[in-house]
């Protein structure tokens, strides 16, 4: 299925591409090298009719404005570090604060900045982009210099899968997701509080007020993030005034790093589209966007964010992010797109 390349502007006079994957039904993904972003997931209603179902931006510049991480690659750590500080093997680093008093998305210029080199590759059932970078050692605080790998591929099914690989000059961390807000009616067709989500999780993590884990997993049975059923994302969310809507990382049920599991599916009853997005990774965060900003009022789109639990670095008991030299970092995510 052939890819086609199209100029999207240029960053640091360094050429910036966008890359249309088109399967055989005539259903589109869109991303571009700069960030490794997806700007466009074009699937069809229940009458056939094809929109975009990511929220994006126009043009280049738009993104290399701070914004809310639309459909961006999100590393070296993806998600809060507490006081932006964390100790390995002994020693403190000290990552920028930029989320109240904590690190957030790997800081000031994480992956989401980054210019990635990038591979079109066509095979018989599905076409990808497999973007590639260097993050230096010391970058942002962290140590190791990574190499990086983000493959996005598009097939007949209508699943889009994204694969991350990284390998470390020296001992860090990393966490790896990708940031896009889905809206199943169409990107710009109103808020998705009547999206109707059900999440393979029975517990969730405990926060404090900047929302960094205490440690704690609490069951969701019988409070407004119980969502082992369907339920509208509107129906409760007045009861979570201090994040305003949803913001919470849920513990996937079943065994992290196998094969992708099943972690949560969205529906939109008027549309009739469906999203189930399945993942190697232990975690999920369920974020409502309810502090989007700029061209879209809160609610606009909803994540479900695969990835490691937040400050994991100075959580022992949590799943390791920590990757040592000889060792290769490997999470898998599918988004499964349907109709009712």
């Amino acid at each position: 299925m052939p890819i086609e390349a199209k100029p999207f502007g240029t960053v640091e006079n360094q050429p910036v591409t966008q890359f249309e994957l088109r399967n055989r039904l005539g259903h589109i993904v869109r991303l571009i090298n700069y960030g490794a972003i997806i700007t466009a997931v074009e699937v069809p209603d229940k009458q056939g009719t094809l929109a975009n179902i990511n929220l994006s931006l126009p043009e280049l510049d738009a993104y290399m404005q701070r914004h809310p991480y639309l459909g961006s690659t999100v590393g070296r750590f993806c998600n809060r570090i507490a006081k932006g500080r964390f100790e390995l093997d002994g020693k403190t680093y000290t990552l920028a604060i930029n989320n109240g008093p904590n690190h957030l998305h790997g800081g000031l210029v994480g992956f989401d900045r980054l210019l990635w080199h990038a591979e079109p590759i066509e095979t018989e059932d599905a076409c990808a982009v497999r973007f590639s970078a260097v993050s230096p050692d010391g970058q942002e605080g962290y140590p190791g210099q990574l190499d990086l790998v983000a493959e996005y591929s598009w097939n007949d099914a209508n699943e889009l899968s994204y694969r991350f690989e990284a390998t470390t000059s020296a001992p860090t961390v990393i966490n790896m997701t990708n940031h896009s807000y889905w809206n199943l009616g169409g990107e710009k067709s109103g808020d998705i509080l009547n999206h109707e989500v059900k999440m393979l999780c029975d517990r969730y993590l405990e926060v404090d007020d900047t929302l960094i884990p205490t440690g704690k997993y609490l069951p969701v049975e019988g409070t407004p993030l119980d969502f082992k059923e369907f339920h509208r994302l509107g129906e409760r969310i007045e009861q979570l005034a201090a994040t305003k809507g949803y913001d919470h990382c849920y513990v996937i049920n079943g065994n992290p790093g196998e094969a992708p599991r099943l972690c949560g599916i969205a529906r939109d009853p008027v549309s009739g589209r469906v999203m189930e997005v399945l993942t190697t990774q232990p975690g999920v965060q369920l974020y409502t966007g309810n502090h989007l900003g700029g061209a879209y009022p809160p609610y606009s789109g909803f994540c479900m964010e695969t990835q490691h639990y937040p400050d994991s670095p100075n959580k022992p008991a949590f799943p390791t992010t920590r990757l040592d030299p000889g060792q290769t970092f490997q999470e898998t995510t599918i988004h499964r797109f349907s109709v009712e």
